[in-house]
């Protein structure tokens, strides 16, 4: 039985890439090596079909196809949660069931472009969860830099308290540790109804998020064993040790969260790893000249070296 998506998830979701072969088809062989390898690491859950895994760029069959695929890998063994954002409402209606009739835990719905005001921004969820079938639980993505759509605290609480199905913010605006604050505060101090936070950009300010009290991410560093070791150490009382191994990684986090090339970063990373046959990126997208390997080359080596010293090594080790 699928295990849904609530208000008390934690740990590590992390966003999968969408492996592609070097004709564009999509890459089903690297898919089950991807999804084995996430599941082996300790994570807590798997996202799929959001911005970094290039859902923008698959047609309605390949998404549903591929989230299909992820579902009969996963096999119940973690919760899958599926984006489903796109600009027509019905569109979305129709992935969000596929998804949930293979078994998602739950949906992940970042506002549609064009939403200038807050009372564009509540109306277009209010219609979105009028429509959604009872029991569906969503993610509400709060990634600005990517939509140009901004919430305020006030708004996303209103939502929080009108729409029983909103039970995760993954958190990714930028600068936003204060807004994660806030929301956590009105939880707190007046009430209102504790949603899970999960936060995104490649894991870029993880611990000063989890000090602020976020439940964990919902991202996809190339090295998700890193995000399972910090997230579990803080949640132990363990903060000084997470963080000596957040730093380990911490030039190839920031490396691979460069605007515009960091997807190809990251699905080149996970090449080098043995999990992809390709790092194809799907047109339009970017591709890492000589310059860039180079780069990864002297990175990679250098966190191989730190890891092999012992220095940002946790109980869980790496792979």
């Amino acid at each position: 039985m699928t295990v849904k998506l609530n208000e008390q998830a934690k740990g590590v979701y992390i966003i999968s890439a969408t492996p592609f072969a070097e004709t564009d088809a999509i890459d089903f062989a690297s898919t089950d090596r991807l999804v084995d390898f996430y599941i082996d690491q300790g994570v807590t859950g798997i996202t799929i079909l959001g911005m970094m895994g290039e859902a923008q760029k698959l047609s309605t069959s390949e998404s549903e196809a591929f989230l299909s695929h992820v579902l009969k890998r996963a096999a119940g063994r973690v919760p899958v949660v599926v984006g489903v954002s796109n600009a027509g409402l019905e569109n979305l209606l129709g992935l969000t069931n596929a998804a949930m009739d293979a078994g998602a835990a739950g949906i992940m719905v970042a506002p549609t472009q064009g939403l200038n005001t807050e009372q564009k921004l509540y109306a277009y969820y209010a219609r979105l969860f009028e429509a959604l079938a009872p029991g569906i639980p969503v993610c509400y993505q709060d990634f600005p830099q990517g939509t140009g759509v901004h919430i305020s605290v006030d708004c996303f609480n209103r939502m929080v308290s009108d729409f029983p199905q909103l039970v995760m913010l993954k958190h990714e605006d930028w600068p936003g540790l204060d807004k994660l604050s806030q929301v956590r505060r009105a939880s707190e101090q007046s009430g209102l109804r504790r949603v899970s936070i999960l936060t995104g950009n490649g894991g870029l300010y993880l611990p000063q998020e989890l000090a602020r009290g976020a439940d964990g991410a919902m991202t996809g560093f190339a090295y998700p064993e890193m995000l399972v070791e910090v997230v579990k150490l803080y949640q132990t009382g363990e903060a000084a040790a997470a963080e000596d191994i957040f730093d380990a990684y911490l030039p190839l986090i920031r490396y691979e969260q460069q605007p515009g090339i960091g997807l190809a970063i990251r699905k080149e990373t996970l090449r080098r790893r043995g999990l992809l046959t390709s790092a194809k990126t799907r047109a339009p997208g970017p591709s890492l000249n000589a310059d860039f390997h180079r780069e990864l080359d002297g990175l990679i080596g250098r966190l191989e070296a730190r890891l092999g010293a012992g220095l940002g090594t946790g109980s869980g080790g790496t792979s």
